[in-house]
């Protein structure tokens, strides 16, 4: 880039606007690229694992795929048009069609990293963004709804929001700060999801039934490797095997410890008990909170980022709880909450001695009047963009399930699968489309 001290869509040249081809590759820079690539990858791996351990048994294949799926169809969706809509040159609003099907995204050097892997390298970011909504939509969804709303909403809503931050847009020409993602993927997820839970409606059972996790362990799992591969997500974010890496990759270990700390805290006051559940959401919460400052602040700026964020997630989760909000697994409290929290902190305690512009309380009160634009732009355009693309999507195929395949599981219903069979063979669940001569004896769909 330009500067590896600024936001990653700060460089224009990197991001498809100066292509500078042919141009020397940086072998540390390509090997610490090619390891936060793969080490964002587990992340949506982690993600499934996190997710799936917090919903019913008869759900869980169902909950994990929805994340795994969005590897093959907003991963394609990004190969194929994302990515060109999102870095390629274009108006201040959208990228243009130069990069589409990978046009000119080869092996040559770009400031220093094969074009080929920068591509590869937004596109899990893409994907984590996608996958991350499914959240809020779990154990109610008809899966092929799922999977062409993903698909749109990762050309749709996700490509521009990457190109006004990232790719030569109109909020990063304002001098926007955001280092790994807070608006253009975690409050850009969070809001998506929270507009999803509105427009699917609660489960058929919330608020008449406790709804457990099935797996605790499966969900602490997926913690540690969601923080073990956002090393890659924000260390990765700096370009570079450098300082500016080795203060994101630290602030990205020391801000979630300090919101463990705080959030236990918080719930040994309340009730006198710290949950498994609950300290695992608090290690989400810290790392959201970091991203988008992770490479513009001091490690002290960054403890603090990570404790004061707990406060507004953990208050906004207690509040859902008693709600008819049906955010299922609280992608809202976690992401969006945490997300606007952090990119708001990050117009506060940025230092231009840590990588970035100074923030307000080193002298630029300005920045953080842009980074509260930044929040609203991308919340806005977020909820906006997703319920249109809910409404058409639902004009295609319906979004939900059947209430009477809601209480059978969607594992069943959806996939035919079971997570814990007990020995004795598959449930058979045979669909109106099957001759009866193929149905069990007497069965009925």
């Amino acid at each position: 880039m330009g500067t590896r001290k600024t936001l990653i869509g700060a460089a224009a040249g990197l991001l498809g606007v100066a292509l500078a081809e042919g141009a020397e590759v940086d072998g540390a820079a390509t090997a610490w690229l090619l390891v936060s690539t793969a080490l964002v990858f587990l992340m949506v791996v982690g993600l499934a694992l996190f997710y799936g351990g917090m919903v019913r048994g008869k759900n869980v294949l169902n909950t994990m795929m929805m994340s795994l799926a969005a590897l093959g169809f907003v991963g394609v969706g990004w190969a194929v048009l994302g990515y060109s809509l999102a870095f390629a040159e274009g108006s201040p609003w959208v990228g243009g069609l130069a990069h589409a099907f990978l046009r000119g995204v080869g092996m040559e050097g770009v400031d220093g990293l094969p074009h080929l892997l920068f591509m590869a390298f937004q596109a899990t970011f893409a994907i984590l963004t996608a996958a991350l909504i499914t959240g809020a939509l779990v154990e109610r969804m008809r899966f092929p709804a799922l999977l062409l709303f993903l698909t749109l909403w990762g050309l749709l809503v996700y490509a521009p929001i990457a190109h006004w931050v990232w790719g030569g847009g109109f909020l990063g020409e304002l001098g926007v700060l955001d280092f790994a993602g807070g608006k253009v993927v975690h409050i850009n997820a969070g809001v998506a999801a929270l507009v999803g839970a509105l427009v699917l409606g609660a489960r058929k059972d919330y608020g008449r039934q406790a709804l457990l996790p099935h797996n605790v362990p499966l969900t602490l799992l997926g913690a540690g490797l969601l923080w073990f591969g956002w090393f890659g997500f924000n260390g990765g974010s700096a370009l570079a095997a450098d300082g500016l890496a080795a203060l994101a990759l630290a602030n990205t270990l020391l801000a979630p410890a300090a919101t463990v700390v705080v959030w236990t805290l918080l719930d040994l006051g309340r009730t006198g008990r710290a949950t498994a559940v609950g300290l695992a959401t608090a290690v989400i919460v810290g790392l959201v909170a970091i991203t988008p400052a992770a490479g513009f602040v001091s490690p002290l700026s960054a403890l603090a980022i990570g404790a004061l964020a707990a406060f507004p997630s953990y208050y906004f989760l207690l509040w859902r709880a008693r709600s008819s909000l049906d955010d299922s697994l609280d992608v809202f409290g976690a992401h969006g909450a945490a997300g606007i929290t952090g990119a708001l902190l990050t117009g506060v305690l940025a230092q231009e001695a840590w990588g970035g512009a100074n923030g307000l309380l080193f002298g630029n009160p300005a920045q953080f009047g842009v980074q509260a634009l930044a929040v609203g732009v991308a919340a806005g355009y977020s909820a906006l963009g997703t319920f249109l693309l809910l409404k058409l999507t639902a004009l295609l195929t319906p979004l939900r399930v059947s209430p009477k395949e809601e209480g059978l599981g969607l594992d069943v219903t959806q996939h035919g699968e079971e997570a814990y069979a007990g020995g004795e063979g598959a449930i058979l669940v045979p669909s109106e489309a099957t001759p009866p001569a193929l149905r069990p004896m007497g069965g009925k769909a």
